[in-house]
């Protein structure tokens, strides 16, 4: 007989449908009808027709997985009803979205955990990497007694904050003792290991201030006092959570 006329064979109302029991992709299952490719191997292949050509067939497994097969290597295919083939998709497309909320779920619940992050230990104290408005990453040292999250002059500048447009100033207390001006203002985010703390209120130095011996800047309490946290000395780890809502 043809191979065409092999592939393209309808059986009759009477036929009997291939059951779909297992699709293992994304981890599901699905109960419904589908496309059956029948492989001269003997195996079977359960979907739905995504395309034909004189050659290949893809056939959909779920919601955008794709797998191509040669008809050379095909002996039969029956075809579901386009009514079948509505519910299958209607079936997958419930399936992904609910692992997607799982995953999500998932996620957010890991996100709560501690997280502990590594620091230096440097002669002016313990050292932390940042990332300040998902754009530049900067060295702060941690420091309890700053109230605000303080920045370098050349911070402010590789962030392209235009310190002449900003009116509001505060005073600062350096090492020695003595007060500072500072500019006012506030980071879209402040980002430490998978901890964001947004909106976060910070002073920027109008020059490089002796006395101010950190590399980037300090990270201070508008930042720290959005979580839990514990300094781990033994282990040189910052150990920080969001705390419980």
């Amino acid at each position: 007989m043809d191979k065409e006329k092999i592939l393209n064979k309808k059986e009759g109302a009477g036929v009997k449908k291939i059951f779909l029991v297992l699709t293992f992709v994304f981890g599901f299952y699905a109960l419904t009808w589908a496309d059956t490719i029948y492989l001269k191997d003997g195996r079977q292949v359960q979907g739905l027709i995504k395309d034909q050509t004189d050659d290949t067939v893809e056939l959909e497994i779920c919601v955008g997985g794709i797998i191509g097969y040669k008809k050379s290597d095909i002996e039969k295919i029956e075809e579901s009803s386009p009514e079948e083939a509505a519910n299958l998709r209607k079936q997958w497309e419930k399936e992904k979205a609910d692992s997607e909320k799982k995953q999500e779920k998932t996620k957010a619940q890991e996100e709560k955990g501690p997280k502990k992050v590594e620091f230096a230990i440097e002669a002016q104290g313990l050292i932390l990497d940042a990332e300040l408005n998902d754009l530049v990453k900067v060295s702060l040292m941690l420091d309890t007694g700053a109230s605000l999250v303080v920045l370098k002059k050349s911070v402010a500048d590789r962030l392209g904050i235009d310190l002449d447009g900003i009116k509001q100033e505060v005073d600062l207390s350096v090492a020695d003792g003595r007060q500072v001006k500072a500019k006012y203002v506030v980071l879209n985010s402040v980002r430490v290991k998978d901890i964001t703390a947004h909106n976060v209120e910070a002073a920027v130095m109008l020059d490089d201030v002796e006395g101010a011996k950190f590399q980037d800047g300090l990270l201070g309490m508008s930042f720290l006092k959005r979580f839990n946290f514990k300094v781990d000395q033994k282990d040189n780890k910052l150990i920080i959570e969001k705390p419980a809502e």
